[in-house]
């Protein structure tokens, strides 16, 4: 990791032409730095925070006396103090015109006066280190640049705000309190009537592992907003899957034709339902292809099954639904599935009911639904959403959308529960040390969340995936 005792600069805006570009310098010596290309009615270092100041960018090298300053750009200077700033840290946010040139020259001069290019998340680094956010919430500062839909800007705001951090120390303060409940009786045996783990102390636990389970179970809805699902469309031919798949997306993307087999390869669009990012896949039907075209086809739409997190799966509700031959019931057994019968508008003879006996997949979920009139539409993008997690508790106020926050939190649940587990063992309490071991190692497991237990590993590999300049 770089030294944080130095000062950094870096654009903090995209490259490019724009209107303005934006770079950031923090550190102990921001202001002397600064002072050194500004050029204002008063020095930064005399500045009050929260203040903006207009001047010229000059460049810090010496010149001869005739030739005077150089001037490198017109600018704006906002001043932050520290401890109130992003990083903590005293910080100028410098706003200069758009462009390659100006920009550019500015840093230049920046990093000539004093300062040092910031390495890849650097200032959030800061602020993590200076206690101006936890780990999630610095992470929630990546997530906000990259989202890509309306629901998933909200989540990451929401983590910014605190919401899942919140809720993770309120779940952290009271296992804390088991902790201490627990050690202390291992430690002073003979003064509090033994090491066995009273009855409330386990009802808290108990507690515990339920909040976890709710955090848990958000997680696959936050990661379909955050970072989009796959979903394939697949049935037998002509049971009008590229009808469907183009009324989801609302043009004609697919070719639609009477002729069983139309559709030979994947066809991939992206939309948002319900505020997720999907990847829609028009695939082959799935039969016993004799053509050697289709049949590659049908390997195709059979693997898009793996990795899906969820399949649309249709079934032509106008002609009797006959599982005999077909291989998809089988591929399709236990997994996350809705199912829609189609061709509503020419008289329903399918229940939905009868496809999903046939597969048994995870859950039920069956909509009724036209390509032709629109009729059950809205149904069908409602009972995708849900399948896929939306209305989960808690909302999107903290939803688990990280993969590290599950995986942390998982192992945190893990251990909390080999922690009651242990007190069901031959109908008596456990011994305080087994509890005490487990519920450290869940405490731990829980404070790697919000970076109360981070190593500097875990904390490079998170920040080095910022983009300078954040």
């Amino acid at each position: 990791m770089q030294p944080l005792d130095d000062t950094i600069a870096a654009l903090a805006t995209a490259p490019g032409t724009a209107g303005l570009a934006v770079l950031r310098v923090s550190g102990e010596q921001a202001l002397a730095v600064s002072d050194r290309v500004f050029r204002g009615s008063a020095p930064l270092a005399r500045a009050a925070g929260h203040t903006l100041h207009h001047g010229w960018a000059v460049d810090p090298a010496p010149r001869h006396e005739a030739s005077g300053e150089r001037r490198l750009d017109e600018v704006v200077a906002g001043v932050f103090r520290g401890p109130r700033s992003f990083t903590g840290e005293d910080t100028v946010e410098w706003s200069c015109h758009g462009g390659a040139v100006p920009a550019r020259r500015v840093l230049d001069a920046l990093i000539a006066a004093g300062a040092r290019l910031a390495a890849p998340g650097e200032f959030s680094l800061r602020a993590f280190l200076h206690g101006r956010m936890d780990l999630a919430q610095a992470e929630a500062v990546a997530d906000l640049v990259h989202a890509e839909t309306e629901s998933a800007g909200d989540l990451a705001l929401a983590q910014l705000s605190g919401g899942l951090s919140r809720r993770v120390k309120a779940v952290e303060e009271r296992l804390l309190t088991c902790v201490a409940e627990v050690e202390a009786r291992v430690d002073f045996a003979e003064d509090v009537g033994g090491i066995e783990i009273p009855e409330h102390v386990l009802s808290d636990i108990t507690s515990v592992l339920i909040e976890l389970s709710a955090l848990l179970e958000s997680s696959p809805w936050g990661r379909a907003v955050r970072e989009g699902v796959r979903i394939p469309i697949v049935g037998r031919p002509n049971a009008g899957k590229s009808s469907l798949f183009n009324a989801l997306l609302g043009e004609e993307r697919a070719i639609v034709a009477a002729e069983p087999g139309t559709t030979r390869d994947r066809v991939s669009e992206r939309l948002v339902i319900s505020g997720i990012p999907i990847t829609l896949s028009d695939t082959a039907g799935v039969r016993d292809a004799r053509d050697p075209v289709e049949a590659m086809g049908v390997e195709r739409s059979l693997a898009a099954l793996e990795g899906a997190a969820l399949i649309l799966w249709v079934v032509d509700g106008s002609q009797p639904f006959d599982p005999s031959g077909d291989p998809l019931p089988a591929q399709l057994k236990g997994r996350n599935i809705v199912i829609a019968v189609t061709k509503a508008d020419l008289g329903v003879v399918v229940d939905a009911l009868e496809p999903w006996r046939a597969a048994e997949p995870a859950e039920f979920r069956g909509v009724h639904v036209s390509a032709a009139t629109g009729e059950g539409m809205i149904e069908l993008e409602a009972a995708i959403s849900i399948q896929l997690g939306a209305g989960t508790p808690g909302g999107i106020a903290s939803a688990v959308a990280n993969p590290r926050h599950t995986d942390a939190l998982a192992r945190a649940h893990g251990a909390l529960a080999r922690a009651r587990d242990l007190s069901e063992v031959n109908g008596a309490a456990p011994p305080g040390e087994i509890v005490a071991l487990e519920l450290r190692e869940s405490l731990a497991a829980i404070g790697e969340v919000t970076g109360r237990q981070a190593s500097e590993e875990l904390l490079e590999r998170i920040f080095s995936r910022f983009c300078i300049g954040k």
